[in-house]
């Protein structure tokens, strides 16, 4: 119910309604859920007020007040929610102010504007040291003053003591480092630019991330043609005086022992070859004749002498390198980004290269076309999620998923404009078809489309500059230390939790079982397309249906 109190009216809402600031939100109260150990659980509270109130406090009273995370929820723009083709699965349309970024408190002080509607988020960490049963949240509101503005009704949160297994899918949400150096004007690879990604990377495993794209040149993604992105190579290359090569991995090391530090399990290769056809080398920086220089790039034909000699000296040297560092069973490569027919003679050419020396580690691309991968193309295809369903019918082994921009009708994303629901159904796809990976381009891309303006403002350009719907190129915003997470990226990981609780589920009673409680008041399976639309009380019930079956098995 609306808490009504004399100066603040609150509500408690679960974390799938995205609360706008000109409407009261649509969904009914939501005040009590159960979780299991090992989970984030997440609600929220909206509020509004009849008169102007700044600098709001919150308190939380509940027994696990030491294990509660409260966020102020922020609007930021966005021109282009969509394209102009889209499905009716929105919330809206229109360009305006969307809920997204989620600021600690002391980053963002709480206000409440007349007749406008704003929302809190609350996480709680729920680890197996939290007693099991009912504990009870209740949030109040204070004046700048320290008077009571509002009290919320208690939400009670039920504790299953049953821990989530480990998450077993392969996550990349790609990661750009060169945007990091520019949002925060440092130098690349210096200790200032180190620390900002070892915090950056933290937010990504504690969202259930555990492959870090790794860069061993500047990425050739989104760059274009002639264009150049802020190098950010890890691999020191230097040409000797014979023309042979020899090379460096410093900064390779610190990557890797970053990575492991803060929990990553599988290091991705930066492509080796540019996107969209195989056609050039990426840009390649290095030592000759004494002076630092572009060695390679988009002058340089994939095919060349020089660009294969270069890669027939490179990658046995990283193989061997791999294995002196225990990293030969956690590496996976890519060779060029999105193939097409039109690219079949340069891929091809460029995959004989990359498979003469790399042929025993997983090389993956993303690929929507079944015909290629039959063709031996592309070995580990990973097909968009509105293209997946040719490759599951063909019982591709090992198969991934993506998507991006382009996956805008039918399919699960994460667009500022869609229900949180059609961002979190991605977790109970990914259980029903055992996929063993899931990948996104942009965790943080904050330059404009191809990476031709480099110095935007992603809280006020959200849509890369007119190019992809807002949502589409980031996750998370940057903020005065570290990152600034979003809505989006806890939704996201709440799919991935509701993944993890199928396979825990799956554990006591088999697969089988488990899609009859998944599936049973669905008037068609769930695939990639069809599944319930709107809000989240399909997805909210099914979860709950779950936990339940898990309290009765692992009684």
């Amino acid at each position: 119910m609306i808490n009504n109190q004399a100066q603040l009216q609150t509500m408690l809402l679960s974390s799938l309604t995205k609360v706008f600031a000109d409407e009261r939100p649509i969904d009914a109260p939501f005040s009590s859920a159960c979780a299991l150990w090992g989970e984030t659980y997440s609600f929220q509270v909206a509020y509004t007020s009849d008169s102007l109130l700044k600098n709001i406090s919150i308190d939380v009273n509940s027994s696990l007040a030491d294990r509660v995370l409260i966020r102020s929820v922020g609007l930021v723009p966005s021109e282009m929610p969509c394209f102009h083709i889209h499905d009716d699965d929105v919330l809206r349309t229109a360009p305006g102010l969307y809920p997204d970024p989620l600021y600690d408190l002391d980053q963002q002080a709480i206000s409440s504007i007349p007749d406008q509607w704003r929302s809190i988020w609350v996480s709680i960490e729920l680890d197996s040291s939290v007693p099991a049963g009912t504990h009870l949240f209740q949030i109040t509101f204070r004046s700048d003053e320290g008077n009571v503005l509002a009290l919320t009704d208690a939400f009670e949160l039920n504790v299953i003591p049953v821990l989530l297994p480990p998450q077993q899918l392969i996550h990349t949400e790609w990661f750009h480092v060169d945007c990091i150096a520019t949002q925060y004007g440092v130098e690349i690879f210096s200790e200032a630019h180190w620390g900002l990604l070892e915090r950056y990377a933290d937010s990504m495993v504690k969202h259930g991330m555990n492959m870090l794209l790794t860069p061993l040149f500047t990425p050739p993604l989104d760059t274009a043609i002639g264009g150049e992105r802020p190098t950010v190579q890890l691999v020191d290359v230097a040409v000797e005086a014979d023309g042979t090569y020899t090379f460096g991995f410093v900064r390779l090391t610190r990557w890797v022992e970053m990575g492991r530090k803060v929990g990553f399990k599988y290091f991705e290769f930066s492509h080796l070859f540019t996107q969209w056809g195989a056609k050039h080398a990426p840009k390649v920086m290095g030592l000759k004749q004494g002076k630092e220089q572009q060695l390679f790039g988009w002058e340089t034909d994939a095919s060349s002498e020089d660009y294969i000699s270069f890669l027939d000296q490179f990658l046995p040297r990283l193989k061997q390198y791999l294995n002196d560092h225990g990293l030969d069973q956690q590496s996976w490569f890519h060779i060029s980004d999105e193939p097409d027919r039109e690219h079949m003679e340069s891929y091809r050419a460029a995959s004989y290269m990359i498979h003469k020396h790399l042929s025993d580690y997983p090389i993956m691309d993303a690929l929507s076309d079944l015909g290629l991968y039959k063709e031996g193309l592309v070995k580990r295809p990973i097909p968009g999620n509105n293209h997946i369903e040719p490759f599951l019918e063909h019982q591709v082994p090992d198969l991934w998923t993506y998507y991006c921009c382009a996956q805008g009708e039918q399919v699960s994303n994460r667009f500022f404009n869609m229900p949180s629901a059609r961002n979190r159904v991605i977790g109970f796809q990914l259980y029903k078809f055992g996929l063993q990976g899931f990948l996104h381009w942009g965790y943080n891309f904050w330059y404009s489309q191809n990476s031709v303006h480099q110095q935007l403002d992603p809280y006020r350009t959200t849509d890369a500059m007119h190019a992809f719907p807002s949502g589409d190129a980031y996750l998370v915003y940057p903020g005065k230390e570290g990152p600034i997470e979003s809505i989006r990226l806890e939704v996201l990981y709440e799919g991935l939790q509701d993944m993890r609780a199928l396979q825990l589920l799956e554990q006591k009673i088999g697969k089988e079982q488990t899609l009859v409680i998944l599936e049973e008041s669905l008037a068609e399976p769930l695939t990639f397309t069809e599944y319930p639309r709107g809000g989240g009380d399909w997805l909210l019930a099914t979860r709950d249906r779950i936990n339940q079956a898990i309290i009765r098995h692992y009684a």
